[in-house]
């Protein structure tokens, strides 16, 4: 049975990867920084608690020699990078260095998959986004994902090691209790107004936790992993304005929605990809943003209200 080391595995997108390569016959080994009781251990055929980066990881990739590695580890925070540089660059560029050096050094045919970001294009010129467009971040947090796109591109320029890049736009789903759409159930189901950041105009191109895991085992399998980028997106474009009227809809709540018309420091104006490389390798997205939103508001008024 093959083997497959993912970073990250607690985290939102990590768990949905683990889950997609468990079902269809990979052995999963996942590393995290939280107890074994927050892995999700029916998944797995190993769990290991180590906070990233660390010199263990080289041991663990020397015993595993894994054919895949997933790279989820990492905080995905703009505000968290704005507040804390420092911190955001150690667990996002630091770590990614460790991880393609231990690599190198004990798995040199593993292929890798990094999960970059959308945050690398900034503000673009021109949607929707091709993955040729120029990189232009406005946050530490996109900086720190375009310095880890570089590292990928120069261990496999370098040391020929197999690496392929995913920038994930918007990704949503049940498990997600950040972002934006975790803020709008929150305050729809337990304030009297629905009161959000900016003008309402901003957009999104939302993509499911399920569909990212489905993309990312096609990447793994079919991608030449030359440090080549793939955008990873449903390919469609989402005001704020309008996600926040579908998701009243499908919950069921009908609150006034107020925009205060601030568009906080690091934050992208409007997103869209083109999906066109992702879609020749057979990807296709299988949940439309009507029906992930209203399985994601359902699991958020349990969450949040117990019912």
């Amino acid at each position: 049975m093959k083997t497959v080391l993912i970073t990250g595995v607690t985290g939102f997108i990590g768990r949905y990867v683990a889950r997609q390569f468990a079902e269809t016959g990979w052995s999963v080994v996942g590393i995290g920084n939280r107890p074994p009781e927050n892995a999700p251990r029916q998944d797995l055929f190993r769990y290991q608690q180590i906070s990233l980066p660390s010199a263990d990881l080289a041991n663990i990739i020397q015993e595993l020699q894994p054919e895949i590695c997933i790279h989820c580890a990492g905080r995905a925070s703009v505000e968290l990078s704005i507040t804390d540089p420092s911190a955001d660059f150690s667990n996002s560029v630091s770590v990614t260095f460790n991880l393609l050096d231990s690599l190198r050094l004990y798995a040199p045919k593993c292929r890798l998959i990094y999960l970059s970001s959308a945050a690398v294009y900034g503000n673009p010129e021109i949607l929707p986004i091709q993955e040729s467009q120029s990189l232009k971040p406005i946050s530490p947090y996109g900086f720190h994902k375009m310095m880890s796109e570089q590292l990928c591109t120069e261990f496999f320029k370098v040391y020929n090691l197999p690496t392929a890049i995913v920038r994930i736009f918007s990704g949503y789903g049940p498990g997600l209790r950040r972002q934006v759409l975790w803020d709008m159930c929150q305050k729809a189901l337990t304030q009297s107004a629905l009161k959000l950041r900016g003008t309402g105009n901003e957009s999104r191109d939302f993509i499911h936790g399920r569909d990212v895991a489905r993309a990312i085992h096609i990447l793994a399998e079919k991608a030449d992993c030359e440090a080549e980028v793939y955008n990873l997106a449903n390919g469609v474009e989402t005001t704020i304005k309008e996600l926040a009227e579908l998701m009243l809809a499908k919950l069921g709540e009908y609150v006034p929605v107020e925009f205060d018309n601030v568009t906080p420091v690091g934050t992208p104006i409007n997103w869209q990809a083109d999906m066109s490389k992702l879609t020749k390798l057979g990807f296709t997205p299988e949940v439309t943003i009507e029906r992930g939103v209203n399985v994601y508001v359902q699991w958020c008024r349990a969450e949040i209200l117990g019912w």
